[in-house]
């Protein structure tokens, strides 16, 4: 059974975001800059917010 396309970009953005939010904690802690992170989470969220509203299957919607 295949997955729908949307649900794989929905899974994958989700995963990207969940790297990027720890990439961004260990920049902090470590006392660097982190704007260019800050910028691509707030992108890939973005997307996701896009790409859940238009899916069409509402399953991988949040509450």
């Amino acid at each position: 059974m295949e997955e729908d396309p949307d649900t794989y970009r929905i899974l994958r953005l989700r995963a990207e975001i969940l790297e990027l939010g720890s990439a961004i904690r260990q920049l902090q802690r470590a006392g660097l800059d982190d704007a260019a992170a800050q910028l691509l989470l707030g992108r890939k969220r973005a997307q996701l917010d896009h790409l859940v509203k238009t899916n069409s299957t509402g399953g991988l919607q949040d509450p």
